[in-house]
């Protein structure tokens, strides 16, 4: 179990934050219907786990401050035998408040939440706050319901955007050992790779190592793409036949990432099926300029530095590679350079694999960001990125993955 000092920590923060005379309400969410008797496997609002540690549907955290007094209040289902029967059973009082570092007199019965609400609401002397950023819809029916009564909801979003941007120690750590379940269970799936094997069959087995070293909610849907597939970004609906069939020659792309304490890894690989024929096949040559754009990437990421001017020396690098090859004008724009390079070379990564934090700041120290540069080239049928996380320092930056692009880890066969 996370230390719930991590959580108590968060709060804290969060709540020194706040105005005087306030209310933030978070709502970890409610189960989505499937179908009309099955619901999505449920995942808690981020904003609320990263204050409470809690993965359950139906609880709701009441943080009030006023003159100075902060107060935390977790509402929650109790147990209800009947209810527990049909959908399983609920947390002990005692144990939400062990994991959300709370004392057992702040964990309350659910049935109380209404009527605090209700008197939060009509209570004109206190803004109520509320996340913007939620996909949950009882942030939004309650803010339609303040301003209809000409108050304005204030955004939490706005506190708790900075303050999980700069990541603690426990973050980095768990985004390492993601990464480290990720690169595992790639391992292991490589040894499945030769001419003749399905998309599916790497698909499964991937998630089947993730998920036996203990990580059962991945950071977003396993992408494996054979050959031609890899132009499609995000195809994470793997093909038993057809293009999804590895092929002698072709190349094999990998885009996937554990998450272990609510933290995500992201990792990109690439594999060449079968040996490359000579310096001259398309795949060396491709495989030459990733690894040079990579080794400039994490050389560039500092303090200071944008995503924006990634993507510039990105542009540059990949513009005269591209020019020298004949694909582009030697006086190339950066719209030429996009006909190949498709995709942003970096964003943040936290508790979302795409975490929260505005794309015009400068980067801190704290940071963390999945780094990946990739190039595809209809014109050779070959396109690739390779993938990985780490986190920027008072210096530079540093690897949260093990960064390897060898052709030595990629050559298969």
């Amino acid at each position: 179990m996370v230390n719930p000092s991590f959580y108590v920590n968060n709060r804290e923060r969060f709540a020194a934050a706040l105005p005087d005379c306030t209310a933030a309400l978070l709502f970890s969410g409610e189960e989505k219907h499937m179908s009309l008797d099955s619901d999505y496997r449920f995942f808690p609002d981020r904003n609320f786990y990263y204050l409470t540690g809690l993965e359950r549907p139906g609880f709701v955290l009441v943080i009030e401050k006023q003159d100075g007094n902060i107060s935390s209040k977790l509402y929650a289902p109790a147990h209800d035998s009947m209810k527990e029967r049909w959908h399983g059973k609920r947390m002990d009082f005692a144990d939400i408040a062990e994991i959300a570092g709370l004392s057992i007199e702040d964990v309350l019965d659910l049935e109380k939440y209404e009527e605090k609400e209700y008197e939060l609401i009509r209570n004109t002397d206190i803004n109520i706050f509320l996340d913007s950023t939620s996909v949950m819809n009882k942030p939004k029916e309650l803010k339609k319901q303040i301003e209809k009564d000409g108050r304005k909801a204030s955004d939490l979003s706005e506190i708790t955007t900075p303050l999980r941007m700069i990541k603690s120690q426990h973050e980095i750590d768990s985004i390492k050992e993601a990464a480290k379940i990720t690169e595992e269970a790639i391992e292991e799936m490589k040894k499945l790779i030769k001419p003749g094997v399905s998309e599916y069959e790497l698909y499964l087995k991937l998630e089947y190592e993730m998920a036996k070293r203990s990580s059962m909610a991945f950071a977003f849907e396993t992408i494996v793409s054979c050959g031609k597939n890899a132009f499609y970004l995000h195809h994470s609906d793997p093909e038993r036949d057809g293009d999804g069939i590895a092929k002698e020659g072709s190349i094999i792309q990998i885009d996937c990432g554990a998450r272990m304490n609510g933290c995500c890894a992201d990792i990109s690989r690439v594999f060449f099926v079968g040996k490359p024929e000579g310096e001259n096949d398309k795949r060396v040559l491709l495989l030459g300029l990733i690894q040079e754009l990579r080794k400039a990437a994490f050389g560039f990421i500092a303090p200071g530095k944008t995503f924006a001017g990634l993507n510039s020396q990105m542009y540059d690098i990949t513009g005269k590679w591209l020019a020298g090859q004949g694909l582009i004008p030697d006086n190339f724009t950066n719209e030429d350079v996009k006909c190949y390079y498709w995709h942003n070379t970096s964003h943040y990564l936290g508790m979302d694999v795409h975490d929260v934090g505005p794309r015009d700041k400068e980067f801190e120290a704290g940071n963390c960001l999945a780094v990946e540069p990739g190039v595809y080239i209809p014109e050779w049928d070959i396109g690739f990125r390779i993938e990985d996380d780490c986190l920027v320092t008072e210096n530079g930056c540093q690897l949260l993955s093990s960064g390897c692009d060898s052709p030595e880890g990629i050559i298969v066969g």
